[in-house]
């Protein structure tokens, strides 16, 4: 897996350096980029850390290239950098999942604090990934049977209702159950549930 990088995309030369320069006296692995294009010619799924965007540049603009790498799946959080003028596109970028943006002229220290917030919050949701990938792959092993009891597990059902509802027995109910837990490595139903609801997008109980 890649390690986490700070993607500085604008057109002026001058700021990538600049930018460049700043992130390194902080220890922030960065890599630059002088078109829109050519990052998203570049960008692969695995990247981990964040893209720092101007807003305005020669052919494709900042925004575009937020669109597009959002149309593509790719959830790196993206810092904007822009001109007074453009603040209510950053705003309206926000609302479409930007992380945050930065007003030109900026103060060093606060880019680079957005810019790790930004890190911070991409590794979060990596680790969040990682754990989801980990669950329904535990999934994967449960068997057809083991799913259905597994569900009613899941729904508060107690073993005699299980086994009523599928017209086994108890005995064969809690071998089931025993089975789903040792396969979901858990202990209890409801560390069952807090695993599911992850991969279902729902909260954790």
């Amino acid at each position: 897996m890649n390690p986490p990088c700070a993607h500085i995309i604008d057109d002026d030369e001058a700021i990538r350096d600049a930018l460049q320069w700043l992130f390194k006296t902080r220890d922030v692995a960065c890599a630059t980029w002088p078109s829109a294009e050519s990052f998203l010619d570049a960008v692969q799924p695995d990247w981990r850390g964040c893209a720092v965007l101007d807003i305005r540049m020669e052919g494709m603009s900042g925004l575009e290239c937020f669109d597009a790498l959002r149309a593509r799946g790719n959830q790196l959080p993206v810092v904007f950098i822009t001109g007074h003028g453009d603040v209510p596109m950053a705003v309206a970028a926000l609302k479409k999942g930007a992380f945050d943006f930065i007003e030109k002229p900026f103060n060093d220290s606060d880019l680079v604090d957005v810019v790790m917030r930004a890190l911070e919050t991409d590794a979060v949701r990596q680790r969040a990934d990682a754990t989801r990938e980990t669950v329904e792959a535990r999934l994967a092993l449960l068997t057809a049977r083991e799913q259905e009891v597994m569900e009613l597990i899941l729904a508060g059902k107690f073993n005699k209702v299980i086994a009523d509802e599928l017209n086994i027995s108890m005995r064969t109910v809690e071998a089931h159950r025993s089975k789903v837990f040792e396969k979901m490595e858990v202990r209890s139903a409801v560390e069952l549930a807090q695993l599911v609801n992850l991969v279902r997008g729902r909260p954790a109980a």
